[in-house]
């Protein structure tokens, strides 16, 4: 897998990390996050660990890596396991450095591995920093947005194909799997998530799973879907109709569209997550569907496809320039479908840049 880094940014990063550490008062730090490793060090194998402290910068990863983190990181030390696993490899640069406090990635690791690690780190004191690390990556750089709007710039031009895909009788997995093929023809790394496609009732289920259900004539079929473009993931969401909309489906369709559209322009640098949120839930709670729209406005996009800060009912967090985010209000009703429309956009100080160009009427195939 070709990997796109910069090595300005790479250092910047580090620099943030040994900042974390002198502010917390910790003597190194074990990043175990993957996207926080990549962002840190460049390094994107599927296992292993950052360590850095004053007197070093290392990756700790297995053989299997070994040679990508030798290309990837560069400037790092690279520490491969061995028999004794990470917690003899992670106990002897602690031990090198006269590390007293280590600090850890509490909300990312795992319970086990943190009992595995006290245990060999007995001379130590572990230090737990949150989301310290993750949090960084929340503000993006003009790199980092190119990234992003050639992710979803895929993602707009799927959308426009596979319109000639869908009919009746094809079933939510053909078309998943279409639009899977598509993403990686046309750029994408992988996908950013599993690909969701819901077609009539199925569609009142926000995150449901593709079936074998066939597509039916007077069915919605909403799509979600996105890839991951030199390591940034992009996401869009867009809802049909399959043949003539009834009045109902266009009283839905033409509601959360508002909603949206009403969000769109209220979201701009300085505004708490919640009070976005707010602009959209009070459209279509207001028109008699409270009940009905039971996830969050929207979330960040970055390395990782769901980050924080978000678009919800309980955010307090401040929404700050630079940062991407989904707007995707939806209305589902158990037994009849669901509508959902998501854009993804560029936070600015005074509003927002959409990355996301396709229709947003209803069309009607």
């Amino acid at each position: 897998m070709q990997i796109h880094t910069d090595r300005k940014d790479i250092m910047d990063n580090f620099k943030r990390v040994q900042e974390i550490n002198q502010r917390l008062n910790i003597d190194a730090v074990l990043i175990s996050n993957g996207n926080n490793m990549r962002y840190v060090s460049g390094f994107a194998g599927e296992t292993g660990y950052l360590y850095i402290s004053e007197k070093r910068h290392a990756v700790i990863t297995d053989f299997r890596y070994t040679y990508q983190a030798e290309a990837e990181a560069k400037g790092y030390e690279i520490v491969t396991i061995g028999t004794g696993g990470y917690e003899e490899a992670i106990g002897d640069l602690v031990k090198s450095d006269n590390v007293k406090r280590l600090g850890f990635e509490s909300e990312d690791m795992l319970y086990s591995n943190y009992e595995s690690l006290r245990k060999a780190l007995d001379f130590a004191e572990l230090v737990p920093i949150k989301d310290e690390v993750t949090r960084l990556r929340r503000i993006k750089t003009p790199k980092e947005l190119e990234r992003i709007r050639q992710a979803e710039s895929i993602g707009d031009k799927v959308f426009s194909e596979i319109l000639t895909f869908i009919k009746p009788g094809v079933t939510e997995l053909e078309v998943a799997a279409r639009i899977e093929y598509l993403l990686k023809l046309y750029g994408g790394e992988r996908t950013s998530f599993p690909a969701i496609v819901a077609s009539g009732v199925n569609s009142s289920m926000p995150h449901a799973v593709p079936t074998t259900k066939k597509i039916e004539k007077g069915d919605f079929v909403t799509m979600d879907f996105g890839c991951v473009y030199e390591g940034y993931c992009s996401d869009m969401t867009r809802t049909v109709v399959v043949g003539k909309a009834t009045d109902k489906q266009k009283e839905l369709y033409n509601l959360v569209l508002e909603a949206q559209l009403a969000a769109l322009d209220a979201l701009k640098a300085g505004l708490k997550g919640k009070e976005v949120d707010k602009v959209a839930r009070d459209i279509i709670y207001n028109a008699g569907y409270e009940g009905c729209f039971g996830h969050g406005l929207g979330h960040s996009v970055g390395l990782f496809i769901h980050e924080n800060p978000r678009l919800s009912q309980t955010e307090e967090d401040i929404i700050e320039a630079g940062m991407v985010e989904t707007v995707e209000p939806g209305i589902y009703i158990r037994g009849f479908g669901g509508v959902r429309i998501e854009d993804l956009v560029e936070v600015t100080e005074n509003g927002i840049v959409n990355y996301t160009h396709s229709d947003k009427s209803l069309i009607e195939l």
